[in-house]
């Protein structure tokens, strides 16, 4: 009897190749793996050529835009060559020393102002070259946030490269010139005495100091007397290379006293009480206003009508241009007498009606004069009008004469 070892081992399998079911195995798997390489393939292919295409549109956007350039380069563009190069000047300045730029004030505190150029760092004005004037805050020179300006260059910080701005410089310049103008013009101008020397004084002028010799003081005041004080000064010499502005208050006053007319009416300052009347000062010119000339009514003591630094309106009487003298009242500007100790405010309002009134009393008394002339002279042939002017002899004048009871009379000064 054959074990079951020697059955076993003499049974004989058939390969696993050889069996029909490996067979459609591998066939499946063979078109499996076909399948899969042509889909690969096909894939790439599809993608080959999607980006040949995609080369190729950009090649054509890349020829006309070529074509476009080379033929019409600015069809389409929103600015011309001239509009870029006007932003490029808009943004960009030249930051040497003396070269004026346009800003605006960014923030301001207690030592300047920053200032905005549309560069890539800010500039700096100092508050001692914020105004010609001297200020404690650039606010007092209305320097504020916001505000465009135009300033000068005239340093760098070398801490950080940032500018420095002057606003004073750009007004020192304006002032020279103003002054050459004004000298030009031959014109009255005030200074301000802000200082003094063994030669004469210094006053502040359009924001320039200027020298004032002794010798063209008018007055007899000392220099600390006038310390502080406005006087009407006229230029001499205005020279900006050699900084010497030359001034003359005797030129001025010279000046002044000209258009000083009988009858006018001026403003002036009382400067000091004397027994016999008070010192006015009318522009620079000492007056003289005599106790008889202050009211109709009688003044027996000046201080309880008048007292210095009062402002008041005065009118010239009369005024003596070689002695430098000249005579004021306040009594010929009264409404009705008396009215200068009562209510002085009333004869201010109507000072100017009232000296009208006595200009005219004067131009009638003047004409009376010289109708009493012609009235023995008539073989001058001339007479007076009806007008007051003196022309041939005619008609207008009566045989018997001018009626003078009809001439107001003149009022006498006291």
């Amino acid at each position: 009897m054959v074990s079951l070892a020697q059955q076993i081992g003499g049974l004989r399998c058939p390969s696993l190749s050889d069996t029909r079911l490996s067979r459609a195995a591998a066939a499946s798997f063979n078109n499996n793996h076909n399948l899969k390489r042509a889909f690969t393939t096909k894939a790439a292919v599809a993608v080959s050529n999607a980006q040949t295409r995609e080369r190729m549109k950009l090649k054509e956007m890349f020829e006309e835009a070529y074509e476009r350039c080379r033929t019409s380069p600015y069809e389409g563009v929103a600015f011309t060559v001239e509009d870029f190069h006007a932003a490029i000047e808009k943004y960009d300045y030249n930051s040497e020393i003396g070269t004026k730029v346009k800003g605006t004030v960014f923030s301001v505190d207690a030592n300047g102002a920053v200032v905005d150029l549309t560069a890539k760092s800010s500039a700096f004005l100092p508050i001692r070259e914020a105004c010609i004037h001297g200020i404690k805050h650039v606010q007092e020179a209305g320097i504020v946030p916001g505000l465009r300006e135009e300033f000068v260059i005239i340093g760098e910080n070398e801490h950080d490269d940032s500018l420095i701005l002057s606003l004073r410089q750009i007004q020192y310049d304006l002032a020279w010139e103003r002054c050459r103008q004004l000298q030009a013009e031959d014109v009255v101008v005030t200074g301000k005495v802000v200082g003094a020397n063994k030669g004469g004084i210094v006053a502040v002028v359009e924001g320039l100091r200027g020298f004032v010799p002794f010798s063209q003081i008018s007055s007899k005041s000392s220099a600390e007397e006038l310390l502080e004080k406005d006087l009407p000064l006229k230029f001499v010499e205005v020279d900006e290379e050699q900084s010497r502005l030359v001034l003359s208050n005797r030129k001025a006053m010279a000046d002044s006293q000209a258009q000083l007319g009988i009858g006018s009416v001026v403003t002036g300052s009382v400067q000091s009480l004397k027994p016999y009347g008070a010192f006015i000062d009318i522009g620079g010119i000492n007056g003289l206003l005599h106790v008889s000339q202050i009211s109709h009514d009688r003044v027996s003591d000046i201080a309880t009508v008048l007292q210095p630094g009062d402002t008041l309106k005065v009118m010239i009487l009369s005024h003596d241009r070689e002695r430098g003298r000249v005579s004021l009242s306040t009594k010929k500007l009264e409404p009705t007498p008396g009215d200068m100790i009562r209510n002085p405010k009333l004869v201010f309002e109507k000072a100017e009606e009232m000296a009208q009134t006595f200009r005219q009393r004067i131009a009638q008394a003047e004409a009376m004069a010289r109708a009493d002339m012609l009235r023995f002279q008539p073989e001058s042939g001339l007479t007076l009008n009806s007008d007051g002017i003196l022309g041939p002899l005619t008609t207008d004048l009566p045989a018997e004469g001018l009626d003078f009871n009809e001439i107001p009379p003149v009022e006498d000064e006291e």
